[in-house]
């Protein structure tokens, strides 16, 4: 199967062209680049994954013509490409364990643009569509990313740690999944040939203390960051992902995301 991927300077986009590119199956490019291609290179290809972004589709209220992902359905509605779109768990209400059939209630610009953009997509592909509904990614962010669209939580731990300060958190949880294993579900779900809405998480609640703690395991000036007492964040979940394990047949566990918060705390405190 040969997949496209638009975004080259994404987070998401970067890391999924590095675990498919060993395959020789995969291409990547920008979003101004799609535009330029015509029909019979897109045709190409089997799946599509759109990770570019317009910082007004963040920000603003809907307008298609800030929608790239409307705009790349558009092009290739005739062509017999599946999209695979990457929503957001935030269409949802927070709470714990979320279903796919979870009422949903968009709180944000951003998420009641991203539930729009899933019933524009699902009107025009049906059945050659893949729809992520994904939790909090953690890893390392890429070096040349200038100009970013969007913050995840991996962004505000490396700004506090450059200012050397931690928050104390409280009980606060949320569920998160590594873009190791976020990489793998997608070729699993290619893999498969899934269509569908999925939650993409890893289904557990996880403290943000704990996962703190976990990415500066090698941090050794960590004892002496600056404790900072915070309000604490309301926004608690957890998604339900039995939907797409049972899919996938794929292993996703804490130990898993444990090594991995590690293994980044290796690479980046001891650079």
């Amino acid at each position: 199967m040969k997949l496209l991927i638009i975004g080259k300077k994404s987070f998401i986009g970067s890391n999924i062209y590095n675990f498919f590119k060993k395959k020789k199956s995969v291409r990547i490019i920008n979003f101004n680049d799609f535009l330029s291609k015509n029909i019979n290179y897109l045709n190409k290809f089997d799946y599509l994954i759109n990770c570019s972004i317009s910082k007004k589709y963040i920000i603003h209220k809907y307008e298609s013509k800030n929608d790239f992902d409307f705009i790349i359905a558009k092009k290739i509605a005739k062509s017999s490409i599946h999209y695979i779109y990457l929503s957001t768990r935030k269409v949802y209400e927070s709470k714990f364990n979320i279903t796919e059939n979870s009422i949903t209630k968009p709180s944000c610009n951003y998420s009641q643009n991203k539930l729009k953009t899933e019933k524009k997509l699902l009107k025009i592909f049906k059945k050659r569509l893949t729809i992520l509904r994904i939790s909090n990614l953690i890893g390392l962010p890429i070096k040349k990313a200038n100009n970013k669209s969007h913050f995840i939580f991996m962004d505000y731990f490396f700004e506090n740690t450059k200012k050397k300060i931690v928050f104390n958190n409280g009980n606060t949880y949320k569920d998160f999944i590594s873009i190791d294993k976020f990489s793998e579900i997608i070729a699993q779900i290619i893999k498969n040939k899934l269509f569908g809405i999925y939650n993409v998480s890893l289904g557990k609640k996880i403290y943000i203390s704990t996962l703190i703690n976990w990415l500066n395991y090698y941090n050794k000036e960590a004892s002496s960051y600056q404790k900072i007492e915070k309000k604490y964040d309301k926004d608690c979940f957890t998604l339900n992902n039995n939907k797409l394990m049972k899919d996938i047949k794929l292993k996703n566990t804490i130990i898993d995301l444990q090594n991995y918060c590690k293994k980044i705390s290796k690479k980046y405190f001891k650079k």
